[in-house]
């Protein structure tokens, strides 16, 4: 892990742009905020949803705010998404998949082919970075996942070290993630925007239902995809205090 910059913000918390070695050819850029206090911070993985980059202003409000409440909070930039190159295949599926949203086309069959592939990138490269992140003395303790659902329940199938997981929507998940999705048994916070256009309803209430957890909690909103309440991170925050902390 070699960071590249790094900044003090207005509320302590400490703002560090890293690299990790090359994976597939490219670097995995990521960002590292740690909270002013001192000693060990439990982890929390935070990723947005597919193709988004790491430097979303969304994802990096709710990063700072729990950076802020005490955790050590990060994200990169997985395959395919952000900075990370992708190939003329994967701008064709996408530019497919937009189109047939727009015109309420079926994407069942588009989505399978290009998230699923998607996730099972991404996969490796959270796990080399929890790798590296595991490793600095200024982290330490028990570790969260926040962010795209999809990728989250594939995480948490395959790595012990997830220890509670916060989902955003989960109307549009693989059907691997769904059945995966009876082996998470982590506490987990689902929420779900009732109006969201892009994640049916249903089907995220579905996914809720079958999740194997016996700690498993749904907060619902009304709204579409981007309006989240903002007192849901504070929300989080408390869930993930519960579990991490």
């Amino acid at each position: 892990m070699h960071f590249t910059s790094e900044r003090r913000l207005d509320d302590g918390v400490l703002e560090r742009e890293f690299t990790l070695g090359e994976i597939r050819g490219t670097e995995i850029p990521g960002t590292l905020w740690t909270p002013a206090s001192a000693g060990p911070a439990p982890l929390i993985l935070m990723a947005h949803n597919n193709g988004l980059p790491k430097r979303e202003p969304r994802l990096v409000a709710r990063a700072r705010h729990s950076a802020a409440y005490g955790y050590a909070v990060a994200t990169i930039d997985a395959a395919g998404c952000g900075d990370r190159p992708r190939s003329a295949a994967d701008e064709q599926v996408r530019a497919e998949l937009r189109r047939a949203m727009q015109a309420g086309e079926p994407v069942d069959e588009i989505f399978e082919s290009f998230i699923g592939p998607l996730v099972e990138k991404a996969v490796p490269d959270w796990q080399t970075t929890l790798d590296a992140l595991s490793a600095l003395p200024e982290i330490g303790g028990q570790v969260g996942y926040s962010g795209w659902t999809a990728l989250g329940i594939r995480l948490a199938a395959v790595e012990p070290r997830i220890a509670a997981a916060g989902f955003f929507a989960g109307g549009y998940v693989p059907q691997a993630q769904r059945e995966e999705a009876r082996q998470i048994t982590i506490p987990l916070l689902l929420l779900l925007q009732w109006d969201d256009e892009g994640n049916p309803r249903q089907r995220a209430l579905d996914l809720f239902e079958a999740f194997g957890s016996k700690e498993k909690t749904l907060h619902a909103n009304l709204g579409g995809h981007t309006g989240t309440p903002w007192f849901e991170v504070d929300d989080g925050n408390r869930f993930f205090g519960g579990h991490l902390k």
